[in-house]
């Protein structure tokens, strides 16, 4: 009990803007919690929708991966569904390419929504607490100049702890919001990274396809068999 009457002690005297402070502290936990949540089960639920796609990209049964990618939702079904889409239906990997690049631009905001909001509010912690620094020591000047001799030193003290606490407070709430927002945004990156990986992984199949095709052509216009029945 003794610790929770010292924070209250302590929340009391920081003064007015002690409160947009704790506001602004709740609302980067609000949305830290939510970006955690969302950002983990993308993760691992696009470990999981690769670890079962990828055996049958490696082997060519394509169709597999339709339909695998087909009856999934995740980011990476998603994009591989869009490369699968346009498998054998263009020639050029290049368009296939393209797509899989659009893909990634419509998939890549929501991943990376909101956090960026936290810097904002590490910020905002921080100017708050030396705003109300500011108005602790504008108190306090005007406590000396107004007050009774005998009543000064209380009132200093007063004003002082003010502006104190809620600098404390305000870099106590900005410190942590600094690290979670490194740590969400290296999260997102590393996601982002996966998808990349696999669509890199996606396009080199399908390029060791095309020259195997290309090279089969190859073979059978120069068998003797091919040469005779062009000659005819």
């Amino acid at each position: 009990m003794d610790i929770f009457y010292t924070i209250v002690d302590f929340f009391v005297k920081g003064g007015a803007f002690m409160l947009p402070i704790l506001l602004v502290g709740g609302a980067a936990a609000a949305i830290s919690i939510e970006r955690y949540v969302t950002l983990t089960k993308l993760i691992i639920s696009n470990r999981k929708a690769w670890n079962n796609v990828e055996p049958a990209l490696t082997s060519g049964d394509f169709e597999n991966a339709r339909e695998m990618t087909s009856n999934d939702q995740t980011a990476i079904s998603r994009l591989l569904g869009v490369g699968l889409a346009r498998q054998g239906a263009v020639r050029r990997l290049d368009d296939v390419e393209k797509a899989m690049r659009a893909t990634m631009m419509e998939i890549i905001p929501p991943l990376e929504k909101r956090t960026h909001y936290l810097g904002t509010f590490a910020n905002l912690a921080t100017l708050l607490g030396l705003l109300g620094t500011v108005s602790g020591l504008i108190h306090a000047f005007t406590a000396v100049a107004s007050a009774n001799p005998a009543e000064k030193a209380n009132l200093l003290a007063a004003s002082i702890s003010e502006a104190m606490n809620c600098t404390a407070f305000g870099l106590v709430v900005a410190v942590p919001i600094l690290f979670v927002h490194a740590f969400l945004q290296t999260k997102a990156i590393e996601l982002i990274s996966s998808l990349e990986t696999a669509a890199g992984k996606f396009m080199t199949v399908m390029a060791d396809r095309q020259s195997a095709r290309a090279q089969s052509r190859l073979e059978a216009q120069s068998r003797p068999e091919f040469a005779k029945v062009s000659n005819g």
